[in-house]
């Protein structure tokens, strides 16, 4: 580049010969002193090595000799200015190449250099050429660094040292050398052409903003060094870096062209600093909704403390995604688990997900998984509030004392959103939370909506995949993920780690497949849609233990599981996050499981596939939906597919209502279940009172609520050989579980009817 050639930028100054009236013996300022009529300076019309040349007697201190004009200095350029002198007599001087620097509106550029280093001229009549480099850059071989700010100059000489000596200097030259300095043919705009220090000291917002806006298109180019930005930049155009950044925890780096974690990276030289500066990008509305980690693979050594990296609100509600890599915990102590014990207050009506009167609570951390008795499973601290001494849960206790001693363990995530209020919109696709055994994978924030986990995998949880401590999981859609565990190995009995849980309504889990938790998901309110997902349980040790792959912990369900294979695992179904009835009575309901296949090896005779457990007083079934299923024992036999743990409590039989099991497909179940159900009740002997036992086939040691039809099969025959054309009438819930019926006929017969029986309350027209 030569702005001489491309643009037409004059830069040489008038030749002496053309008069000294342009010259100045000052600063070179409009008004300064020249050297017109000087009795100190003449012009010298045909000196032997200069031609037409001038010269002056030292009378001064620094006997300066400065262009009037303004020779420009544009950003991106460097210049040369040099000049040929010789001492002719008396003392001899030093000269230098001097210049004074000017800004916008002719204002003086201060604490820059200006003059070069001196040299002395020693022999009379000896030509000494002297010359230096002018730009704004601090590049090698550059003598005067003026920064971004200067645009012009006042170029000449200095004399200095001994006065009294008489010197002659030839015309000035002033040059663009600006490709001495070029690379890559000028596709790039250099931030330390525009004033940038990599010292790691110096601010560089105003050089990096001066590139950026120069590039127009270009790259901007972060040469080797550490450049500190005191405030936040935004770049508008691709950045290369050699060097890296350095910015305060509060400063974003917006990289809007290359917006992703391989730029970051090289931008900060630091994988965890370059994580931690993309996601705070991300959640300050830069042009971009996706963080793309680039198929890099991302290590930390302690959980990425999302709110702490965004820095400046905790709240957010646009569309955010972060996808496409892999996160790796490290083995060093910062994924250790904390855990304290405090007593705390508790009371079910007046304060049901609170605890009150909480000893040195400023030692519970938001997150924490809270234990003790009657603590339900998956209950996580979701707020503390140490002023009013407060600890706000997720959800209610079962049975929990007055007051009584808590655990609080928190377990450390690889991605960690607690500190946020609420974040709704995000979506987390294509990463591999690898948790290498050491870690959990994600925590959600406090609150949220319609956020989205999919296409990834959870290698190796610690504790949990992924936790919801509020209401951050509503509307969730957890989606063709795969979740792997940290204890494969592991006998069923001796595992922790959970997949994930949910505490409100409305989440969407499709398409999943995890392998060897101790449970797949623990679900904490209503209104799922669970769908093809496969989970298994299973141990090498070839135990008999089984645990639940599903938990439902809230008694309105209002959800459909559907299509999904469980495989050496249960569904279970308590109302540990709520003991009590809801007032308009719903109770265990609204509950679909239909098209799924369940498979077990060689477990033990008790086992079952669906279990019921209630707790609190007056809980009941209430629509509940089994039908279409494949229930398969392999290696031994179960006596059936689904139990009662009445441990705590126990149903309220007669109010059983509308309770379907039909349709299903059992081997190896020694009792199938279902309801309505149909069977044969005969007597072989003439009696006037039949009993059928209909406890082996009933559902959930529910009663023999109805007898909805009975149909004689072939003749019944009364005491004397004849045929008896009369109905019977019947009675339900006989015998002392009341799974009994009686068939009462006008006389004592002999035969067989079958008869139909319903285990929920039939209701009338």
């Amino acid at each position: 580049m030569n702005k001489v050639i491309t643009d037409g930028i004059t830069l040489m100054p008038p030749a002496f010969g053309d008069g000294l009236d342009v010259w100045s013996s000052e600063d070179g300022t409009p008004g300064s002193q020249t050297y017109d009529g000087d009795v100190n300076a003449t012009l010298i019309s045909a000196d032997a090595d200069f031609g037409t040349c001038f010269e002056v007697l030292k009378s001064q201190a620094t006997q300066k000799l400065r262009y009037m004009g303004e020779t420009p200095l544009l950003p991106g350029c460097y210049l040369r200015v040099s000049v040929k002198v010789k001492a002719i007599s008396g003392a001899f001087p030093s000269v230098r190449i001097a210049g004074w620097a000017g800004g916008a509106g002719g204002l003086p550029i201060e604490s820059v250099a200006e003059f070069s280093d001196s040299i002395l001229l020693d022999t009379y009549g000896e030509v000494v050429e002297v010359s230096a480099i002018v730009g704004g850059g601090n590049r090698g071989g550059v003598d005067m660094v003026w920064g971004r700010l200067a645009i012009f100059g006042h170029f000449g000489i200095d004399l200095t040292g001994a006065n009294g000596g008489v010197v002659r200097v030839e015309d000035i030259v002033i040059e663009d050398i600006t490709s001495v300095f070029l690379r890559n043919m000028m596709d790039v705009v250099d931030v330390q052409d525009y004033g940038a220090i990599g010292d790691g000291v110096t601010d560089n917002v105003a050089a990096f903003e001066a590139a950026d806006a120069a590039a127009a298109g270009r790259d901007v180019l972060v040469p080797e060094g550490i450049y500190y930005l005191a405030t936040t930049v935004t770049m508008n155009n691709r950045v290369r870096f050699e060097g890296t950044v350095d910015m305060p925890d509060a400063a974003i780096f917006q990289l809007t062209k290359d917006f992703g974690f391989p730029a970051y990276e090289e931008a900060f030289g630091n994988e965890t600093l370059a994580l931690r500066k993309g996601l705070q990008a991300l959640y300050n509305f830069t042009d971009h909704d996706t963080f793309d980690l680039g198929g890099r693979t991302i290590n930390l050594d302690e959980p990425m403390d999302v709110y702490v990296a965004v820095g400046n609100h905790d709240t957010f509600a646009l569309r955010r995604v972060i996808a496409n890599g892999e996160i790796r915990a490290q083995n060093t102590s910062g994924w250790d688990n904390e855990t304290v014990t405090q007593t705390a207050s508790y009371d079910l009506v007046t304060g049901r997900t609170e605890l009150t009167n909480v000893t040195n609570i400023s030692t519970i951390l938001v997150g924490s998984l809270v234990e003790g008795n009657g603590v339900g499973r998956e209950i996580y601290v979701k707020d503390v509030d140490v002023a009013n001494n407060k600890v706000f849960l997720s959800n209610p206790l079962y049975d929990a004392s007055a007051s009584q001693v808590y655990t609080f363990t928190r377990f450390k995530y690889l991605l960690d959103f607690s500190g946020f209020q609420r974040v709704a919109r995000m979506i987390l696709t294509n990463i591999d939370f690898n948790c290498t055994g050491r870690a959990s994978g994600v925590m959600l924030p406090k609150d949220g909506v319609t956020n989205t986990i999919s296409e990834c995998y959870f290698t190796s949880p610690l504790n949990r995949a992924i936790t919801s401590i509020g209401e951050a999981c509503s509307g969730i859609n957890i989606d063709r993920n795969n979740f792997l565990s940290n204890e494969q190995s592991v006998a069923v009995a001796d595992r922790i780690s959970i997949g994930f849980n949910v505490n409100v309504n409305d989440a969407k889990i499709r398409n999943n497949r995890a392998v060897r938790f101790k449970h797949f998901c623990v679900l904490g309110s209503a209104g799922y849609i669970i769908t093809g997902n496969h989970f298994f349980q299973g141990d090498i040790q070839g135990t008999t233990d089984r645990t639940a792959g599903i938990i439902f912990t809230d008694d309105y369900a209002k959800t459909l599981v559907s299509g999904n294979y469980v495989d050496n695992a249960t569904i279970e179904w308590t109302s540990e996050h709520n003991p009590q009835p809801t007032s308009v009575g719903y109770s265990f309901s609204g509950m679909t499981i239909a098209a799924n296949h369940f498979t077990a090896q060689s477990v033990e005779t008790w086992f079952s596939f669906i279990k019921l457990k209630p707790i609190g007083t007056g809980h009941f079934i209430n629509g509940v939906n089994i039908s279409g299923n494949v229930f398969k024992v392999i290696g031994t036999t179960i006596d059936r597919v689904e139990s009662v743990d009445n441990s705590l409590a126990n149903f309220d039989l007669s109010m059983t209502q509308e309770l379907s099991m039909t349709n299903n497909n059992f081997t190896n179940v020694n009792l199938p279940s279902m309801n309505p159900v149909s069977a044969i009740v005969s007597s072989s002997s003439v009696d006037n009172t039949w009993t059928g036992n209909f406890g082996d086939w009933l559902p959930f040691g529910t009663r023999a609520m109805h007898v909805t039809s009975v149909t004689p099969q072939g003749s019944i025959i009364a005491s004397n050989g004849g045929t008896v054309y009369t109905m019977p009438f019947n009675l339900s819930q006989q015998g002392t579980n009341r799974n009994q019926i009686k068939v009462r006929w006008s006389e004592p017969v002999s035969g067989n009817v079958v008869c139909t029986v319903r285990a929920d309350v039939v209701g009338m027209a």
